[in-house]
């Protein structure tokens, strides 16, 4: 599975899947013919993120459909008519003939569905975070590698020509010497209460196997299909959904891995069940070779870096500013400034070094049929996981975090431990 496809090794794996179908009396239209030697892709989720993801790789042969809302399901279906119809993730992994999955499920399912996807040799794309603690994101990242399977996580912006040319800026020393980034979004989950109230279970939802490996708790509308980032059982809040996106930048044109220190400025006083709906976090990362230090704060909600409030940044939605020696550059998702605008007016920008992308979603199917990496693979994107997952350990325990990354422990503060680490309810694992 981690090697090219050959045409003898596509022939013998739609000849077993044809085989695994009349096995498993799962009905459907046949889909063991496969031209081209495309991939046979297996979706886990079908609406939402999980669409896009869905819409960005019907390149290839979308075999298997699972989800456990029949509506988005059968919705889904209606589209690709030749998949098979699944609610229950393990009943797809069951199937031979399938070379790759896609995961686009809530966070509190990406490790258990992940690792059986890798535990079975297929290759991975997963959604961002990687998974909800960062025991989960260590054991997925681990498990990638020995199976030398082709993965990537779900941060679309990193195939966009725009991180590309701040990259390709920062390393060229556009600004200089750079110790101090700031990272900053609005908006935010949280702030609320667990419901009281206890609906019924709409039919066509098979909910305990949403609830997956967390804690049973009576079913609510505020939980699916949209409103479970709000809560610690399911995911991470504002920092946890979008600090993968944000951060990503930083890591990548820094060569930011795993930081030493992270620390709450100021925030909310923590919630057991909800994160918070603004937060203000610094994290200290090493010298990294020639590299000096790096301190990274981390805004979100209503909050942003003083430099708006002083007048020296133009007003930007969502961003990244790296501060440097000889200046600043202000970045989004898909513009870019180097500022104050009067130092730079004659500066000539560095030729393009790092080559368009043909889509990020295609840079893994291209992969995994021809060899090669992702930029984005777990190697890469999970310590850039565990790196944002320890801005929500610092604000549950109320402390500074000295992480030790290879023991995974935060020293000195063993109630952390509750918040690196997962419970499952019996009958999970990973």
């Amino acid at each position: 599975m981690n090697s090219p496809l050959s045409r003898r090794r596509f022939l013998t794996r739609t000849a077993q899947a044809a085989v695994a179908t009349k096995l498993l009396s799962y009905a459907g239209p046949a889909w063991a013919v496969s031209p081209n030697e495309k991939l046979n892709i297996a979706m886990i989720g079908t609406a939402n993120q999980a669409l896009y993801d869905l819409n960005n790789v019907s390149h290839e042969n979308i075999v298997a459909l699972c989800d456990v809302d029949e509506i988005f399901l059968n919705k889904a279906a209606g589209t690709h008519t030749g998949a098979q119809k699944f609610r229950d993730y393990r009943r797809v992994l069951d199937l031979k003939g399938i070379d790759a999955v896609v995961v686009g499920t809530p966070d509190h399912t990406h490790a258990v569905i992940s690792a059986a996807a890798l535990h079975s040799g297929r290759h991975l794309y997963c959604e961002k975070p990687l998974a909800r603690t960062i025991a989960e994101v260590r054991f997925v990242t681990e498990l990638a590698r020995e199976k030398k399977l082709v993965t990537q996580i779900g941060t679309q912006i990193h195939g966009g020509a725009n991180y590309r040319r701040v990259v390709e800026l920062v390393q060229a020393g556009a600004i200089g010497e750079i110790r101090e980034v700031h990272v900053w979004v609005g908006g935010g989950f949280g702030g609320l209460k667990r419901p009281t109230e206890t609906p019924p279970v709409p039919s066509t939802l098979e909910y305990d196997l949403w609830l997956g490996p967390v804690a049973a708790r009576p079913y609510h509308p505020d939980y699916l299909p949209f409103k479970w980032r709000n809560y610690w059982a399911f995911g991470g809040g504002t920092l946890a959904d979008l600090g993968c996106h944000h951060f990503d930048l930083s890591h990548w044109a820094l060569g930011l891995r795993t930081p030493e220190r992270v620390r709450v400025v100021d925030g909310p006083k923590p919630d057991p069940e909800c994160p918070p709906t603004w937060l203000i976090v610094e994290y200290d990362y090493p010298a990294r070779g020639a590299q000096p230090p790096v301190k990274l704060r981390w805004y979100h909600g209503d909050k942003r870096p003083p430099q708006f409030a002083e007048g020296k940044l133009p007003k930007w939605g969502n961003g990244t500013l790296f501060v440097g020696s000889k200046g600043m550059l202000l970045a989004d998702y898909d513009k870019l400034a180097l500022l104050p605008e009067a130092d730079f007016a004659s500066y000539q920008r560095p030729a393009k070094s790092i080559p368009d992308s043909i889509g990020h979603h295609k840079e893994w199917t291209e992969a995994c049929k021809h060899g090669g990496k992702t930029l984005c693979n777990f190697d890469y994107s999970g310590p850039l996981t565990e790196s944002v997952l320890l801005g929500n350990v610092a604000h549950r325990t109320g402390k500074e975090i000295v992480w030790n990354a290879a023991k995974m422990k935060a020293v000195g503060a063993p109630e952390a431990d509750e918040f690196i680490h997962y419970q499952y309810r019996k009958g999970w694992r990973l």
